[in-house]
């Protein structure tokens, strides 16, 4: 028997799980106010406020930290790395206390799984991060040499969902390939070959569909006139391309719920651009069937956004030509967490070094 704890911290909370090998003990979500956080400058100013909060909740569960094997967090922004779970180490440690890629809460996920583990004398992980990079190398490849394409998108949910299909396909994540769409606050869609995402458009900076809170691929030039117009400044038009983009822009709101009641009060532009939104998602979801020479087993559709039949039908009745569309809703990143330290520490994988 193995006891895990899972570690994710959020930009308002920290969700945490103890796990028995695969198997959920308990999950709590501690919510942190903007007042209590506000007092920090910075994401990394945060970690001791946010270990007291965690070992706290632990007390209150009367959990002896004794008993845990391994602790796991959620891997943040560090540089292009491998799928897989990684043994956090000093650099890894180093990169992510920088920041020099991204603040983001995400980063503290490492951090506190190392402090806390170091302490008992367990490994710390970080499984899958948000930077795991597989790209075919002519996937990278732009119409501009300064610019690159990068891999950032939602690998711990899209692996997990990978590896979930696969198995009810009854085949192995290796052997066949898939087409994930995680549909959240950012839509990405991957094109996972044979276990590596060779594929996927770049969720946070501004490529593929728009979505709840992302601007998405938008055209070039029109873009560039928006920036010079005098109009914004740079962190405005940031904004507007990540967190105020999308449905915030449109509707002023990053709730799908909140539009489909615009439309069942008769909204006929609510109605277009969620359309839209489906429209290009499955856009997207056809270009990656590119990408893997139109040998694709299967389609899985995930993330918050596919607990909404409607909206994943908007999508399914325009790509089940390409496969069978299976759906998975929510993101279970505490599973997937949990799963990655335990294939390693069961000897089903070897963990990775961060250099």
């Amino acid at each position: 028997m193995l006891l895990i704890l899972a570690i994710n911290p959020g930009s308002t909370s920290t969700k945490i799980s103890v796990f028995e090998d695969k198997k959920a003990l308990f999950t709590e979500t501690l919510r942190h106010s903007v007042s209590e956080l506000s007092q920090y400058k910075t994401i990394f100013e945060q970690l001791e406020f946010r270990e007291n909060a965690i070992l706290e909740m632990l007390h209150r569960k009367n959990f002896s930290m004794e008993k845990l094997n391994a602790i796991v967090g959620r891997g943040g922004l560090l540089k292009p790395i491998k799928s897989g779970t990684y043994i956090v180490n000093e650099r890894m440690i180093s990169d992510l206390k920088e920041a020099k890629r991204g603040e983001h809460a995400s980063n503290l996920g490492g951090i506190i799984a190392y402090e806390l583990a170091k302490n008992h004398g367990i490994p710390a992980f970080i499984v899958d991060p948000v930077v795991v990079d597989e790209l075919d190398d002519v996937a990278r490849i732009t119409g501009m040499p300064e610019i690159q394409k990068s891999s950032i998108f939602h690998a711990l949910n899209q692996k997990a969902i990978g590896r979930r299909l696969s198995s009810d396909l009854k085949k192995k994540y290796e052997d066949v390939n898939l087409i994930i769409a995680h549909l959240g606050g950012g839509i990405s869609v991957g094109a996972h070959r044979h276990g590596y995402v060779i594929d996927v458009n770049d969720a946070l900076n501004g490529e593929g569909p728009f979505s709840p809170e992302r601007a998405g691929g938008l055209p070039s030039l029109e873009l560039v006139r928006l920036c010079y117009s005098g109009k914004y400044t740079l962190e405005e038009m940031k904004k507007k391309i990540l967190g105020g983009g999308g449905l915030v822009a449109h509707f002023n709101t990053n709730d799908v719920k909140e539009v489909y009641r615009m439309i069942e009060n008769g909204n006929k532009s609510a109605e277009l651009i969620l359309d839209a939104m489906a429209y290009k998602t499955a856009k997207e979801i056809g270009a990656m069937a590119v990408a893997l020479n139109d040998k694709v087993d299967a389609i899985g559709i995930t993330g918050g956004i596919a607990y909404n039949e409607d909206f994943v039908k908007r999508i399914s009745s325009r790509v089940n030509f390409i496969a069978p569309v299976y759906v998975y809703p929510g993101e279970d990143e505490m599973q997937a967490l949990a799963e990655g330290a335990y294939r390693v520490l069961s000897g089903e994988e070897e963990a990775k070094v961060y250099e």
